[in-house]
């Protein structure tokens, strides 16, 4: 299939070409730039929200869940589920299909799962790129779910317009994710499985902590209580997100946001492609062979790098 093939049947709305295109940009197919700026002037600003926490929060509930407060408000939603990445195959090791069987039924929800492959942030490297291309397909609202492994989620700033922390009571989860610096980040924290014991107590550390958070722009971030399984609080959850995304086009953040990504995208690629160019068959022998040196206690790693950065 050409280029103009796959974009014409993209635009006409064909969610098997919106899956060609996304396999595209996640694999880093050389072709993958030109369909990007293909579909930049497409971008219609569809509403991303992050969503992340320690693993076994509730994000995947939390996020099927709001994904049907959006489609009864008439708005079509796109998910991409970012996952660990399996050692064998490099894919992702959970399927969206398990993951949110309530959704994936609906023609206007489409659920991709990637994997993090390598990256530290939470969020695949190209998971900013196939949200774009959800956005120039006519996504209203995409939901970034990301590994949630307790590292510092900065990625996701720089991916979502919002960002929900998920936290639970059991095993003093609340406290890590202080630890975690998930505070420093979130708009929205939801204490899920509120009905379990510790919750009050959870409850009111959390509020406590963010006392001390400062505070951007004069957003306070609220602290909402869900039993996500059973669907209560996430109508809450749903108008504070509604709440929250006014006030960010009230005070235009949505567009600070965006030029944001933006310059994110391009300092990305301009230090890929300096790589590209610099990176050779030769500096790659010269990089082996100095490993073997190291290893053989012939060169430092000081030396080595010397090598290469002069």
């Amino acid at each position: 299939m050409t280029q103009n093939d796959l974009l014409k049947r993209f635009f006409s709305g064909d969610p098997r070409a919106l899956a060609r295109l996304i396999s595209i940009v996640e694999n880093e197919n050389s072709h993958a730039d030109s369909y990007l700026n293909e579909i930049y002037n497409h971008m219609k600003g569809a509403y991303r929200i992050g969503i992340t926490g320690p693993p076994g929060a509730g994000k995947s509930t939390i996020a099927d869940q709001l994904v049907r407060q959006y489609r009864d408000a008439g708005k079509t939603v796109g998910v991409i589920a970012v996952d660990p990445t399996s050692p064998f195959t490099g894919g992702a090791l959970l399927g969206d299909r398990v993951r949110m069987m309530d959704s994936e039924l609906d023609p206007g929800v489409f659920i991709r799962s990637m994997a993090t492959r390598g990256s530290l942030g939470g969020l695949s490297k190209t998971a900013q790129d196939v949200a774009d291309v959800m956005d120039a397909f006519g996504k209203d609202v995409i939901f970034l779910e990301t590994v949630g492994v307790g590292q510092s989620e900065l990625d996701i700033i720089q991916t979502a317009d919002a960002t929900v922390v998920v936290l639970v009571p059991e095993s003093g989860d609340s406290v890590q994710a202080m630890k975690a610096g998930l505070m420093e980040i979130g708009d929205i924290f939801v204490l899920n499985k509120s009905d379990h014991e510790g919750a009050d107590r959870a409850y009111v550390e959390i509020k406590s902590v963010l006392q001390l958070k400062p505070v951007r722009d004069d957003w306070r971030p609220p602290v909402l209580q869900t039993v996500a399984s059973e669907g209560g609080g996430i109508e809450e959850l749903y108008e504070k997100l509604q709440e929250f995304h006014l006030y960010q086009k009230e005070h235009h953040i949505l567009d600070r946001k965006f030029q944001q990504r933006i310059e994110s995208r391009i300092r990305r690629y301009l230090n890929e492609q300096v790589l590209k160019h610099y990176w050779d068959a030769e500096k790659e022998e010269k990089f082996r062979s100095g490993m073997q040196e190291i290893l053989t206690r012939q060169k430092s790693l000081q030396q080595l790098l010397k090598d290469f950065i002069k």
